[in-house]
């Protein structure tokens, strides 16, 4: 109880320091740049784009490929996507042919059931199981620059294609999963997802504004660290920031928080490769 009393006030400083901070700042123009989710029970009243919390001069970035610094990324994952790897001696390429077509939406509707799997898999998993099974080719690492450029590269096929996630049938427990997850207070800050990107969004903490933590622009090029981010480290980020021990990538507690994310943004379009701060 006393530790809980005292994350309660180290919180309850964090946000007051905020509120106090962003009376002296101009609002990002995120008002009005959403729309009004197209699912009963939704928990959001409009649906906004993390973009939209953005400065202008960020927006711009994001929209110029050429100074879109994740296209560096887009760049070589074509280049792997050609590449003869593994034993099979076969490339992306020779199955799927040019990504352009074949790849378009696939972004917008992962995870996605795999049958054989028994689970939902993301983007980057559903690249290793084909490295593994098709290619008979090493996977690679999450967050290796390899994999992440691949998944930006068939992740930029869907831009502009809204998201379309599933949540029936075999994801409805996983759906569940997630939106536990995302609910449910963790580390020594005792918060939540909820906590600030449900009923802070909009508002200023810590020289930056809180978005509605959605995840149509992953992986995504962070202005803070210089580099591209894939979605699950982001998640660790979060965790990191309430003090709390973070689940592994890839780990079926991501999975389901990833699920359950997209689900709350449906309908946004693609932006990968997004731009934050």
């Amino acid at each position: 109880m006393k530790r809980r009393a005292i994350a309660a006030g180290l919180a309850a400083l964090v946000w007051c320091g905020g509120a106090i901070a962003q009376d002296a700042l101009e609002h990002p123009d995120w008002q009005g740049k959403g729309f009004a989710p197209n699912v009963p029970d939704h928990p959001l009243r409009e649906i906004i784009s993390g973009l939209a919390f953005r400065t202008h001069e960020t927006k711009a970035m994001q929209s110029d490929d050429f100074n879109n610094p994740g296209f560096l990324a887009v760049e070589e994952g074509a280049a792997l996507w050609s590449k003869v790897d593994g034993a099979a001696g076969k490339s992306c390429a020779s199955c799927h042919q040019e990504a352009v077509q074949s790849m378009k939406g696939v972004r917008a509707s992962m995870p996605k059931w795999d049958e054989k799997q028994k689970k939902p898999v993301n983007l980057e998993q559903r690249i290793n199981i084909c490295r593994s099974e098709n290619m008979k080719a090493e996977p690679w690492k999450f967050g290796s620059p390899e994999l992440t450029a691949m998944t930006t590269y068939v992740g930029h096929q869907s831009r502009g294609t809204p998201v379309s996630v599933r949540t029936d049938g075999p994801m409805k427990p996983w759906f569940d999963r997630g939106r536990q997850l995302f609910y449910d207070r963790v580390g020594q800050l005792d918060m939540s997802c909820a906590n600030c990107h449900e009923k802070n969004y909009g508002k200023f903490l810590r020289a930056d504004f809180v978005s509605q933590g959605q995840t149509n622009g992953f992986p995504t090029y962070r202005l803070q660290t210089q580099r591209l981010v894939p979605l699950h480290e982001r998640f660790q980020g979060c965790m990191f920031d309430v003090r709390a021990d973070p689940y592994k990538p890839l780990s079926d507690e991501f999975l389901a928080l990833e699920l359950y994310i997209a689900w709350r943004g449906l309908g946004l379009p693609v932006e990968t490769p997004a731009v934050r701060n």
